[in-house]
């Protein structure tokens, strides 16, 4: 299977964006439609930003082969956003601060590991990266998203407020 994979990764990117869509759709939602979809263009426009600046400027790493290709955008579209609903949908925010923690642990656990097996299966490559450094880039990754949706839901509150004020004297 392994060696299926390393000969098609597109394929192991259309199934990991299936799969990780499956659960965002099974999922019992704590987030509002807004909140995923403006979360979701966040995380896009953050992955491409960096993939522009470390992957095509400084060419350290890429998705599939070396230029860009239509492919690429099975993994911004399809997995980073599934992703990204997936972590703060479940974000423990009225939890202990211990829990949060436990929680950025395991998920930069899993992005670490899911980075490695796309490196092995051909849907990732590196030149020049290592995976330990996305070690520490993980855990701000994702507290920029939770500072997005917070953000989000502070101007959502603001909205609400000026809506319910509209026409009043």
């Amino acid at each position: 299977m392994i060696a299926f994979f390393n000969k098609h990764p597109v394929v192991f990117a259309i199934i990991s964006a299936l799969v990780f869509l499956f659960f965002v759709i099974m999922a019992k939602k704590r987030m509002t439609r807004i909140e995923m979809y403006s979360t979701s263009l966040f995380a896009i426009i953050l992955t491409y930003t960096v993939d522009q600046i470390l992957g095509e400027q400084y060419h350290l790493y890429g998705y599939f082969h070396e230029q860009a290709e239509y492919k690429d955008f099975i993994v911004i579209l399809g997995i980073y956003p599934a992703i990204n609903i997936l972590f703060l949908n479940y974000f423990p925010f009225h939890k202990k601060i211990t829990f949060k923690i436990l929680y950025f642990i395991l998920w930069s656990a899993f992005a670490l590991f899911y980075e490695w097996l796309s490196v092995k299966l051909g849907l990732f490559f590196y030149h020049g990266w290592k995976l330990w450094y996305s070690a520490p880039i993980y855990p701000i990754l994702y507290l920029l998203l939770i500072a997005n949706l917070m953000f989000t839901r502070k101007i959502n509150k603001t909205n609400n407020k000026e809506n319910l004020s509209i026409g009043k004297p």
